[in-house]
């Protein structure tokens, strides 16, 4: 356990820095410098109370070792009960301190962005498409975070070929992170006069919401283009350069944004959706560089990776991934997500722990 008290002092010493910082004034007069100590204090809370009762119980324990010594067999009884309430305890919280100082992914708390495409199966794919946005929406709101499209393009037939949108809240990344990948849908269109069972496939990809203070993107690597927006069959829709393009030249990674009221709120969605993903793959490229690729087996987050089979005939989910299959779809459809989330995010867990201990 000496590494593991090790990681917890300097975890207590950083949780209290950051008490000190948080009231000084230029802190608690900078909105934005206070948001990102609060919000990494909060990411330290856990480990910081659980050490907290860790140094209770030995002292406890060792105030009891020094009772058993008494003359007063009264007193040791006393002391021998303490001692060992005192060590069930400590060996329950010494898991709960291990789960805790596992490595955690860093944008965990972040916002996060949500991508979803009709891929695989026409009109039925997009209508799957605004099912899965729905469900996503609905999940959203239960955990109390708030949802903003960025981007979309409804489908005549119903649903979206294309609907980006942003999920608001402490640790939405941590709750949608795994949702990356190809979702089928197993089930009767309604344009199917014979009844047969039609499988078409959305796409989703989640990226983690990354603010300009954290990863700056020099000017100099951006090409910003305005243009007018367009709808269907590439009619104006407007008389003014609203639509905005962002490229990242070193990479070319594009963003085009016109859904927004304005061209700046255009320009302010591109440009964060730029961010994220430039992001996301200078990550990717330093951690093969370091030979330090993390590739959880619950998934690649590859859009082309099937991921999970919405069967309606037998009102079955199944994630692939992890072997789970709950035959509930109508609750889960519904934005109940939390058995299915909660089992990824414990397989997660159990494999950060088997490669701790590796």
């Amino acid at each position: 356990m000496d590494a593991r008290i090790t990681k917890l002092q300097e975890i207590e010493k950083r949780y209290n820095e950051i008490s000190d910082e948080m009231m000084k004034e230029e802190v608690v007069s900078d909105p934005r410098r206070f948001t990102k100590l609060s919000k990494e204090q909060a990411s330290l809370k856990g480990a910081y109370e659980a050490y907290q009762t860790y140094k209770e119980l030995t002292t406890a324990v060792e105030e009891a070792e020094v009772m058993l010594k008494d003359e007063d067999p009264e007193i040791r009884e006393m002391a021998a009960l303490e001692k060992s309430e005192a060590e069930e305890k400590l060996a329950v919280l010494d898991d709960k301190i291990q789960e805790l100082l596992l490595p955690k992914d860093p944008e965990d708390d972040n916002d996060c962005m949500v991508e979803i495409r009709g891929a695989v199966g026409g009109d039925e794919a997009n209508i799957f498409a605004g099912d899965l946005y729905r469900m996503y929406a609905y999940y959203a709101e239960s955990l109390g975070y708030r949802c903003e499209v960025m981007e979309e393009s409804p489908s005549e037939a119903g649903g979206f070929a294309l609907i980006s949108f942003r999920v608001k809240g402490n640790g939405a990344y941590r709750h949608f992170k795994f949702e990356s990948g190809g979702h089928r849908v197993q089930r009767v269109p309604k344009t199917e006069a014979q009844g047969r069972i039609q499988t078409s496939i959305a796409t989703v990809y989640v990226l983690p919401v990354i603010e300009e203070d954290d990863f700056e993107i020099p000017d100099s690597d951006l090409l910003i283009e305005t243009h007018r927006a367009s709808g269907a069959g590439g009619q104006h829709i407007n008389k003014t350069d609203s639509a905005v393009r962002v490229v990242h030249v070193p990479t070319g990674i594009t963003v085009n944004c016109q859904d927004g009221r304005s061209q700046i709120a255009n320009r302010e969605t591109a440009l964060s959706i730029v961010r994220a993903r430039v992001y996301e793959e200078m990550k990717r490229e330093k951690e093969e560089k370091e030979g330090a690729l993390r590739r959880s087996k619950i998934g690649t987050g590859e859009r082309s990776e099937k991921i999970r089979t919405y069967n309606y005939p037998q009102n079955r989910v199944t994630d692939h991934r992890i072997g789970l299959s709950i035959n509930q779809l109508d609750r889960i459809i519904d934005g109940r997500l939390d058995d299915i989330v909660d089992a990824l995010l414990k397989n997660d867990e159990k494999e950060k722990l088997l490669n701790e201990n590796v």
